[in-house]
């Protein structure tokens, strides 16, 4: 196992903090995480997105979807069998789990469903109008540019 020292990227940079914080996580939940149960993400659209986790034997009581500081938690509890079963062959796993997916700014999850064995959480991007980048118009020689926002004082009074 290989051990990085992100202290350096902490001091030589303001503001990146989000960035220094997911590679510290992603190297160190590489090995906590187990594959179980699991699961494909596709790209659906640009901006979309469709993460499909296999989820065979659990019902939808059994699941839960729940969004926590930009991170998408996927939990499933199995409801207790009243009654005794003999198995020949189990290989259909229906332990508990929890799986986290850390989600970027702006991302949103649109909604979930549970079909066939699969449960599906479908996800946008919606970057706000005040971050999307604008064209600033460039003024010919000998004009003045003013923001059409902004009210000419001289023109008022």
């Amino acid at each position: 196992m290989r051990h990085f020292d992100l202290a350096p990227l902490y001091r030589a940079t303001v503001g990146f903090d989000q960035i220094a914080d997911l590679m510290d996580r992603a190297l160190a939940s590489d090995v906590a995480q187990s594959s179980y149960p699991p699961y494909n993400i596709e790209k659906t659209a640009d901006d979309a997105w469709r993460i499909s986790i296999a989820v065979a034997g659990f019902s939808e009581a059994d699941l839960s979807v729940e969004l926590k500081d930009q991170q998408l938690v996927v939990a499933a509890r199995r409801s207790d069998d009243s009654e005794e079963r003999t198995y020949l062959h189990r290989g259909i796993a229906t332990r508990a789990f929890e799986r986290r997916f850390t989600l970027a700014d702006h991302v949103r999850v649109l909604g979930a469903s549970h079909e066939h064995g699969m449960l599906h959480i479908d996800l946008k991007r919606e970057v706000p109008e005040a971050l999307k980048p604008r064209r600033i118009e460039i003024a010919r020689s000998g004009t003045r540019a003013i923001e059409k926002d902004v009210v000419d004082a001289e023109k008022v009074n």
